[in-house]
């Protein structure tokens, strides 16, 4: 497959006549590790939330492979391959780490499913949410409530059911916040083994940290796109430094 992953061109959200995405244009080529930086309020996770049909822009157009994807339901873009996490975590709290990320693998299949079966009624979606987990090093807790688990670990089974869905676009909205040294270390490591396979944008404020897995960054500021480029270059910009950076 040739061409870009992702073209997002002249997208504009506004609310209550407050504009907070204005003009945005951005191209992500296939196995590109693309970081959206800017300070809060900037707009990135409004971005987030209309590349993956969480909100419809009032203009603008999103692209992926090549295809208009601009006015598709969320479910619909899940299935062409575009998976993401939250900013704010999304878990269903009272049930196990497994079934939490076999709802994801369900509604992917293109019939949905039928809510009147027992989740035994799918051993296949339960050994793809099983193999997900081992590959965060989380199994051994596949059996576990959500409620039982630490903030880190939570923030590594919303990868899981992310990954899960093997995804050829991923949108990572902030996956190292409120973590610990050593927690961070972790999902770092884990996402930097993510195969090029898989396009991955991420929005992160831990700069010394997210830096390290970016080749392009783009800078977001009133919600426009101030910077955007190679990532040495970006964080040389004298604009990155001004809006950003504070120096």
């Amino acid at each position: 497959m040739t061409g870009p992953a992702l073209e997002v061109i002249g997208l504009r959200k506004a609310f209550g006549g407050l504009a907070v995405t204005q003009d945005v244009s951005l191209v992500v080529q296939l196995g590109e590790r693309r970081l959206i930086i800017g300070p809060n309020g900037a707009g990135k996770t409004t971005l987030f939330n209309q590349i993956s049909g969480d909100l419809r822009p009032n203009s603008g157009q999103i692209k992926l492979f090549g295809a208009d994807i601009t006015r598709l339901p969320p479910y619909k873009r899940a299935q062409r391959g575009l998976s993401r996490t939250y900013q704010i975590i999304t878990l269903f709290a009272g049930d196990t780490l497994e079934h939490n990320v076999s709802l994801g693998l369900l509604g992917l299949r293109p019939s949905r499913w039928q809510t009147c079966w027992p989740m035994s009624h799918y051993p296949d979606i339960a050994a793809e949410a099983r193999r997900a987990l081992d590959a965060v090093g989380l199994l051994q807790l596949a059996d576990h409530p959500i409620s039982d688990i630490a903030y880190g670990e939570r923030r590594r089974v919303e990868l899981a059911v992310a990954l899960a869905q093997r995804p050829r676009i991923l949108l990572l909205d902030e996956p190292l916040a409120g973590l610990s040294n050593v927690e961070r270390s972790t999902v770092k490591t884990l996402i930097a083994s993510i195969p090029r396979e898989t396009t991955v944008v991420m929005i992160e404020h831990d700069m010394d940290t997210a830096l390290d897995l970016a080749d392009t960054v783009t800078l977001l500021n009133y919600g426009r796109v101030i910077v955007d480029g190679a990532r040495d270059v970006v964080v040389a910009d004298e604009r990155t430094r001004e809006v950003y950076l504070g120096t």
